[in-house]
């Protein structure tokens, strides 16, 4: 499908998809009525206005509390100054700000290098973005998951493209690693990307991020050093304060063994070993991708390889699977149109997408049981299985890859990105310095 080709047919088209999209987000029968955000909100107000414990209070008709480290509710702390309506509607506009962020660093080099239209292609990709689930969950939920993506995305853009010129993009990488540092100190999820950084060879950038980290948790520690005590030596190890397992929003590996075992527990050595298995499929393909230059698979690896291993990884955290939705979308656009390449990439990639806009994981609410209740209240997770095997990952600057090969115009895509490992200056293992220049839940049951 082509786009219009006059400025008129283009607003137009943007109009009728932000339309169709706002309709669509209005009548959907999965709002999910700011639930986390009231409980963040209630938290803050109980701890704030009336001495109580971070870990005490509990969103009432309901059994669930804050589950995240204290620095998260450090963060929190002006919502104390607001009634609950500005707190939703200052979540609302941080979390557009964050889509907006995410959908910069993530498509603005694909439309840039694959002459996307300029603002035409990114509006549409802005409307196709807040159709799917774990967007939409995110802000129904208020939830803080596409903050925490733009802070680590904010590191990978300081790595590879933080601003033009080699002497501009060596001041902004040294602030390399805060973003994931802040991220992790907010939720564990995000700490694997400090994992990504040893694995890269980035010692500067993992030492910052663990650094920011640390000093986040210590600063926690002594504004709420009570609530620091409990979280870190009881409540981290408490799932059960989070959720249920078996629930059908969990979709993580955890998720699968607890919904295979139902009603009794999952088997936690099976999880550990089957966690292990995904980390060193993680840790070859992230490093084979940050020897390659190909910084944002490396990333998007990452992301992927976190939403598995966790405990716990409900719907809306699935918005760490965005990157590895762009990489597919890169990678099919490199191929020359017509090829097979390209219309297995692009289909791929629109699967994917129409997949994670379905909210199909709920037909199995009720009962998960069966072959069919297996396959399906578990497609997120094969989805995420599934490309943290076999997303695309360019190899080396000679372009060629065990896995995935290139043509020659894949080969000069992969010189111009290698900026991963030139932003700190030491290339990794089996790669050269780049080019200076720049590549382009939990909820109630809906």
């Amino acid at each position: 499908m082509r786009a219009p080709r006059t400025a008129a047919g283009r607003r137009l088209l943007v109009l009728v998809l932000a339309a169709a999209a706002g309709v669509f987000l209005a009548t959907v029968p999965l709002h999910r009525d700011w639930f986390d955000l009231r409980v963040y909100y209630g938290t803050v107000g109980e701890w704030v206005h009336h001495g109580g414990d971070i870990y005490d209070y509990r969103l009432p008709g309901s059994t669930y509390g804050f589950t995240y480290p204290p620095f998260a509710a450090v963060t929190m702390l002006p919502m104390a100054l607001l009634g609950l309506r500005t707190a939703i509607a200052v979540g609302l506009l941080l979390n557009i700000a964050a889509a907006l962020a995410v959908l910069y660093v993530l498509a603005g080099p694909v439309l840039r290098r694959h002459g996307g239209y300029g603002w035409f292609g990114f509006a549409v990709l802005a409307c196709l973005v807040a159709l799917l689930e774990p967007v939409r969950d995110t802000f129904s939920f208020g939830q803080v998951n596409l903050l925490l993506l733009a802070l680590v995305l904010g590191d990978a853009w300081l790595l590879t493209s933080g601003s033009r010129g080699s002497g501009g993009r060596a001041r902004w990488a040294r602030w390399a690693g805060v973003g994931i540092g802040l991220a992790a100190a907010v939720k564990l999820t995000p700490a694997l990307f400090i994992g990504l950084l040893v694995v890269a060879r980035r010692p500067r950038a993992a030492a910052v991020a663990t650094a920011v980290a640390a000093g986040a948790t210590a600063l926690a520690a002594w504004v709420a050093p009570d609530a620091s005590r409990f979280y870190w030596t009881e409540a981290v190890r408490d799932t059960d304060r989070i959720g249920q397992l078996a629930y059908v929003s969990n979709q993580s590996l955890q998720g699968v063994l607890a919904r295979f075992a139902a009603p009794a527990e999952p088997d936690r050595v099976v999880w550990a070993l089957a966690a292990v298995a995904v980390l060193c499929v993680w840790a070859r393909r992230a490093y084979r991708a940050v020897a390659g230059g190909d910084t944002m698979a490396a990333f998007a690896l990452t992301g992927l390889a976190a939403c598995l291993i966790s405990p716990i990884t409900w719907v809306h955290h699935l918005v760490w699977l965005l990157p590895s939705l762009a990489v597919l979308a890169d990678a099919g656009l490199r191929h020359a149109p017509g090829t097979r390449a390209r219309r297995r990439l692009l289909a791929t990639a629109g699967t994917v997408y129409v997949v994670l806009c379905s909210s199909v994981v709920w037909l199995w609410y009720d009962d998960a049981s069966g072959v069919d209740g297996f396959l399906g209240s578990n497609t997120y997770v094969w989805i995420t299985l599934g490309l943290l095997v076999w997303l695309p990952v360019r190899g080396r600057a000679d372009g060629r890859d065990g896995r995935d090969g290139g043509s020659g115009h894949d080969r000069q895509a992969a010189r111009n990105d290698l900026e991963f490992t030139a932003a700190e200056g030491t290339p990794p293992a089996g790669s050269r310095p780049s080019s200076p220049r720049t590549s382009g839940s939990r909820a109630a049951p809906p």
